[in-house]
């Protein structure tokens, strides 16, 4: 099953829509959903699995071969039970349940720049929504109330829950040395000499977190909302506009995406002077282009400390 091409999702994105492919971990249980935006195909894979990792713990269950390409799978269910506090805990028995034959249902997802295999129990069908039925989440899920893994929720055809997961979160748990990267990179970044305030948009608390830790570093006072209509609300409120600098904003986002945030910022006289800075996981120059059709005026990859730095002294400073 191949996912969407590029022309369809920028329409989608430019009409405030998504689509997400529904899957589930266990036969007959919860519904859950990742936008088919980061989602290349998804296979059924009866090849050989490498092991890399002996640990009870490991939640990479080695490296697949698929099309010439070698990547890691990861065990999606045992990452709901995966707990930080208690990175020692066996998870073997949290695996996704085998199909009667034995294959593995790997849904192949890119973006942040990487590519993963991420082992399901079935995926289900795709289901398209308006940016607005997406309510933003509480976050817990399995046995680890409030551990920040699922975003956002909507519902499906027949009403029932659908919990989309937070799959930016997934890939810092299981690769924590991207953290580190991103900590070395940062102790190269300098102060920035500006009084603007900068406004950030991301429905991710782990990318809130870390854009506050870069922004903190370069010295740059700024707000954030964990979804675009909470940042608008802000902007077209009360508030003075004179002393905001620059817009950080994410694009697939609960209510309001980002393209309708870059779209209203860049309709109003007020505000259309605001640089707006798209921060990304979505792999790819065509989400670069569609960002830049909408008039935002710089692309990031996700929560980059170099292409932060660059774009706050390129845009705040000029």
């Amino acid at each position: 099953m191949a996912m969407s091409n590029v022309d369809q999702v920028t329409s989608l994105h430019k009409n405030n829509e998504l689509q997400l492919l529904c899957f589930r971990l266990e036969k007959g249980k919860d519904l859950y959903a990742v936008n088919v935006f980061k989602i290349r195909e998804v296979v059924k894979y009866s090849g050989a699995i490498t092991i890399v990792s002996h640990e009870t713990n490991s939640l990479v269950e080695g490296l697949i071969t698929i099309r010439d390409l070698t990547i890691p799978l990861v065990d999606m269910r045992k990452w709901f039970f995966y707990d930080p506090n208690a990175p020692t805990k066996d998870l073997r028995k949290y695996a996704v349940p085998r199909q009667q034959n034995d294959d593995n249902i790997v849904m192949i997802c890119e973006f942040s720049k990487w590519t993963i295999g991420v082992r399901i129990y079935e995926a289900d069908r795709i289901l398209n929504k308006r940016w607005t039925e997406i309510e933003q989440s509480g976050g817990s899920v399995g046995n680890n109330a409030g551990s920040g893994k699922l975003v956002s929720r909507t519902r499906y055809y027949d009403g029932r829950l659908v919990q989309v997961v937070d799959i930016e979160k997934m890939l810092v748990d299981v690769f924590p040395w991207i953290d580190e990267e991103k900590n070395k990179e940062m102790e190269n970044i300098r102060q920035v000499e500006t009084t603007k305030k900068i406004l950030l948009a991301d429905d991710s608390p782990i990318v809130i977190k870390t854009m506050q830790s870069i922004l903190n570093k370069l010295g740059v006072v700024h707000i954030s909302f964990n979804n675009g209509k909470k940042l608008l609300d802000y902007l077209f409120g009360e508030n003075e506009v004179d002393d905001i600098g620059m817009i950080i904003t994410d694009l697939e986002m609960p209510e309001v995406s980002g393209f309708e945030v870059i779209k209203q910022v860049k309709a109003n006289p007020k505000t259309k002077h605001i640089p707006i800075v798209v921060n990304s996981s979505m792999s790819g120059s065509s989400n670069e282009e569609m960002a830049l059709s909408l008039n935002a005026n710089e692309f990031i990859s996700k929560s980059n400390p170099v292409e932060v730095e660059k774009a706050v002294r390129e845009l705040i400073l000029r």
